[in-house]
């Protein structure tokens, strides 16, 4: 019996110590954070994330424990974020993730099973990569929420910024102007300068009226460019005349100016043409439509037969297109005839705008269906706008949002970790 019980606390203390010896640390809370933790597991990973793009890019790293503590610090503004994107209700689904992996396995000329496997060839277990990236979008959206609503950028602040980018850009343009003087004779009378400026103001009506700039110089100008057709050449808006740089700064091809008095006489200004300025240009369209919506007791074939009845109609001359609108349309535009005004194309419904997009002015379409049902629609104008100065507005409105969002963000969640319960664990 001794024996027996001998053999049994030898065999528990056999077990006791094969045990102690397999005994490995899993994983452990790190830092906490609010009702939220920070595992070392998630330190480790980011870690060894790190050094492996360090690695690879010959770059240098500090100490591990000054490494450690920026890592750390990162781990736990993450934390925080998500945490009040967990209370704001900010997901992130699959299908979204998936479209931002595509987006950079694309960037990067691959597919995005090719993707995936560069990722697990690197050593990375690709569905932390994934959970990762996802937590990342949704950092970038809780952000951008809490940060946006605290950017004001003033009128002031977008005008003095595109002062500055357009006297930068101003270095890079180019005129060809040509010049027409009028001059004065020697010692003007007032009513020779009288008489100069009549000559001047007939000479800018004759140009407006389309007469030729380079036959009126040769025959009218004082200048001494007058054989030349009083053109200038190219020259920087720095190297014209004081007077002409202020006036043709910002003006467009084919702007005549004048008649502008000078010492010597009335000149006329043409921007024959210019270069090395960024021109944006948009189209619009005008158009008009009726629209009939189908319902249980007005059928797809119904609807699209009633258009292609108005249509003969219009086509015949027998009704007006506006009337026919206001009587049948669907929508609020009927009561202005169908009327949609002046848009920008691309604001429509795809089926609308490439409809559009295939018809002369004046033209009627035939009967088309969109994701709002069944159109009849005319295009009725068509104009190309120089969309520069808000192109450039746009920018500088972008450019300064940029500089406070650094400042702001950081400032945000300077305030949002003042007032989190954050203890770091040894």
């Amino acid at each position: 019996m001794k024996t027996l019980f001998k053999s049994f606390v030898l065999a528990c203390a056999l077990i006791s110590s094969y045990t102690s010896a397999k005994e490995v640390e899993l994983d452990r809370v790190a830092v906490i954070v609010n009702d939220g933790v920070v595992l070392e597991s998630e330190i480790q990973d980011l870690l060894s994330k790190i050094r492996q793009q360090a690695k690879k890019n010959n770059q240098t790293l500090p100490s591990d424990t000054a490494l450690r503590v920026q890592v750390t610090e990162k781990l736990i503004d993450d934390n925080l974020v998500g945490q009040l994107g967990e209370r704001m209700g900010i997901q992130i689904s699959d299908a979204q993730l998936d479209d931002t992996l595509t987006a950079i396995a694309q960037d990067n000329n691959l597919t995005l099973e090719e993707f995936r496997q560069s990722i697990i060839n690197e050593g990375l277990d690709y569905e932390k990569y994934r959970e990762n990236a996802r937590q990342e979008l949704v950092t970038g959206e809780v952000t951008r929420n809490a940060v946006r609503r605290r950017i004001y950028i003033s009128p002031q602040e977008t005008a003095n910024l595109l002062a500055v980018m357009k006297e930068q850009t101003n270095n890079d343009v180019e005129y060809r102007l040509g010049h027409i003087l009028i001059e004065f004779p020697p010692e003007p009378s007032q009513a020779d300068i009288n008489a100069a400026k009549t000559r001047a103001e007939k000479v800018i009506a004759l140009l407006n009226d389309g007469s030729d700039f380079t036959r009126i110089a040769i025959a009218s100008s004082g200048g001494s460019n007058a054989l030349e057709g009083g053109d200038l050449g190219w020259r920087g808006i720095n190297e014209l005349p004081t007077l002409f740089s202020e006036l043709v700064d910002g003006k467009d091809k084919g702007t005549i100016l004048g008649p502008i008095r000078t010492g010597l006489g009335f000149s006329i200004v043409k921007i024959q043409d210019i270069r090395g300025r960024q021109v944006v240009e948009v189209e619009e369209v005008k158009s008009r439509h009726i629209l009939i919506e189908p319902t249980i007791i007005l059928s797809e074939a119904k609807a699209k037969e009633m258009l292609m009845n108005l249509r003969e109609q219009i086509i015949s001359g027998e009704a007006d297109f506006a009337e026919l609108a206001k009587e049948h349309s669907d929508g609020p535009t009927s009561v202005k005839g169908g009327d949609l005004g002046w848009a920008d194309p691309s604001s429509f419904d795809p089926a609308f705008s490439n409809t559009l997009a295939k018809l002369d002015v004046n033209e009627v379409s035939q009967p088309f269906r969109s994701s709002f049902g069944w159109h009849l629609a005319e295009l009725t104008g068509r104009r190309t706008l120089d969309a520069t100065q808000q192109m450039n507005e746009n920018r500088a409105n972008q450019i300064l949002y940029k500089r406070k969002y650094a400042m702001e963000s950081a400032r945000w969640l300077k305030e949002m970790r003042d007032e989190a319960y954050i203890e770091i664990l040894e």
